[in-house]
């Protein structure tokens, strides 16, 4: 369940900025997994897809930067990193 508590707090981190932009739905959204976030590309898309359904979400194109230096200051991070959404 540890994937769910991460998608449930994206999606609240997305809809404060949908909130502030008065938008009415994401059209893509853009993460960056740190290397040690342990979620693959896939394995976090499949997880946005399931939890962004009957949301503002539902349908937006996800872009994934997945890092793979576990050095990195965010390795263990997920980083929303920019909502592009439609008024």
């Amino acid at each position: 369940m540890h994937e769910a508590s991460l998608m449930n707090d994206l999606m609240k981190k997305i809809d404060v900025v949908l909130d502030a932009e008065q938008a009415d739905r994401a059209v893509a959204v853009k993460v960056t997994l740190g290397a040690l976030s342990h979620m693959s590309p896939d394995h976090f898309r499949e997880h946005f897809d399931l939890a962004a359904q009957g949301t503002r979400m539902a349908g937006a194109r996800l872009d994934i930067v997945a890092l793979d230096d576990i050095h990195h200051p965010m390795a263990q991070d997920i980083l929303l990193e920019h909502v592009e959404v439609e008024v």
